[in-house]
């Protein structure tokens, strides 16, 4: 008895001087417990409740090498991920779906990553557009622009003169447009705080607006724009004779009936009293931002957008999953298919923002670099439509007919999202100012 006893003990020292040695921290032992059910440990997760044996509260640098180690985990990644996302039409889609997914950017990570850049870089480019293009609402900033085109006008007219033979008809453009700018200055600092200055003031900013925008161009304004030049003409000499306006001065209207209120059948009237209420508090607010800086306004329908893009997101992966009702495909599969196409619209689209200003800072630096910056810039929002009917064949294997049919159908269905979102980020982006 004594002898298989021992033969026992012999055997167990010996199998376990054949296993390797588990780490210090993970051996069994009285003082290494869980923490939530105080069990004995022998390896990361506890065998009782499946706590984590590692504990979440560490020192700081400790945490901070963990968050560059998953940053440069994620670019490690990025470069097998980014280029078959531009390149290859539903490559990581059918990837992914295969189960082949360690070398690539999860599908929601990347999606997440490319959307915060891109609306970030997306509210900086269109402020600056606005700031540097549209953006006259400021008095300062128009008499400003209106002073520095009189000092042109001026040192032309000088330089006119003294030229030999003189071109009189040249001569007479300028002062015409000397008078014209004239008259602007005197309109923008004229008294705000009197009512029936404000619009004059108003109008007048987006005259110069206009102005100096044909006189950059170097051509005559031309269909919208012609036409908005029209009415602002006449509007202010309206306004200075004393007239009454014309109804289409106001740029917002909401409302289904002549006199100007917005009802629906189906609503009792008190909703229908409270929802005109609404709108007429839009109405007014929309004024007041179109009336003056519209900075606001820009930054609130776009710091909606990212919210509301989040919220489409699953509606288009439920519209894929109508459209391919018959192709037997899980609706996570269909997910997959938006996160990845969208994270592609989002990623091009940066791209042509980027170029546009590299066209717009090549013009004078590298002017022979326009043209191609340019035509590269055409040929990636070409690339956008193309892409995604490959990508749609590809991912559900289906003939060019029946694809470009549902293609079709697809793009219309998702175009009304697209504006059904851009009225809900401008609704809420005026309730917000």
């Amino acid at each position: 008895m004594q002898n298989n006893e021992l033969v026992e003990k012999n055997s167990d020292v010996a199998l376990n001087a054949s296993l390797p040695d588990k780490p210090e921290h993970f051996k069994v032992s009285d003082d290494h417990q869980c923490e939530n059910c105080h069990q004995p440990l022998s390896g990361p997760f506890c065998a009782q409740c499946g706590q984590q044996a590692e504990s979440t509260l560490k020192y700081f640098w400790v945490v901070i090498l963990h968050l560059l180690d998953d940053i440069f985990s994620f670019d490690s990644r990025a470069a097998r991920t980014i280029l078959p996302l531009l390149a290859r039409p539903g490559f990581l889609t059918n990837e992914y779906i295969a189960g082949k997914r360690v070398h690539y950017v999860p599908p929601l990570r990347l999606y997440l990553f490319v959307s915060i850049v891109f609306f970030i870089t997306l509210k900086f480019f269109v402020l600056n557009d606005n700031n540097n293009i549209l953006n006259v609402n400021d008095n300062q900033t128009s008499i400003t622009m209106a002073k520095d085109h009189l000092a042109l006008l001026e040192e032309n007219k000088r330089k006119a003169i003294e030229a030999i033979p003189i071109n009189s008809d040249k001569l007479i453009v300028i002062t015409n447009d000397i008078a014209k700018f004239s008259t602007f200055l005197s309109d923008i600092n004229k008294d705000e705080s009197l009512n029936k200055n404000k619009l004059l003031i108003d109008m007048t900013k987006k005259l110069v607006d206009l102005e100096l925008r044909q006189f950059n161009d170097g051509h005559p304004l031309e269909g919208k724009k012609k036409e908005r030049y029209e009415l602002l003409t006449s509007n202010i000499i309206k306004i200075k004779n004393g007239e009454k306006l014309d109804k289409t001065v106001s740029p917002v209207v909401i409302s289904n009936n002549a006199d100007g209120t917005l009802t629906f059948d189906f609503l009792s009237e008190d909703s229908n009293k409270k929802l005109n209420t609404f709108t007429e508090s839009l109405t007014k607010k929309a004024e007041k931002a179109f009336h003056s800086d519209t900075t606001p306004l820009v930054q609130e329908i776009i710091g909606k957008l990212p919210q509301l893009m989040f919220i489409l997101l699953p509606l288009f992966a439920i519209l894929l999953k109508i459209m391919f009702i018959f192709s037997k495909r899980l609706y996570m599969e269909h997910l997959t298919v938006a996160l990845h196409s969208h994270s592609f619209i989002f990623f091009t689209i940066l791209l042509v923002e980027l170029l546009d200003v590299f066209s717009d800072y090549s013009e004078t630096a590298i002017p022979g670099l326009t043209g191609s910056i340019e035509f590269a810039s055409k040929a990636l929002l070409l690339w956008i439509p193309i892409y995604l009917f490959i990508m749609q064949r590809r991912v559900y294997k289906q003939g060019y007919l029946f694809t470009f049919i549902k293609y079709t159908v697809i793009g219309s269905a998702y175009m009304v999202l697209i504006t059904l979102t851009g009225v809900i980020a401008f609704i809420w982006g005026l309730t917000d100012i």
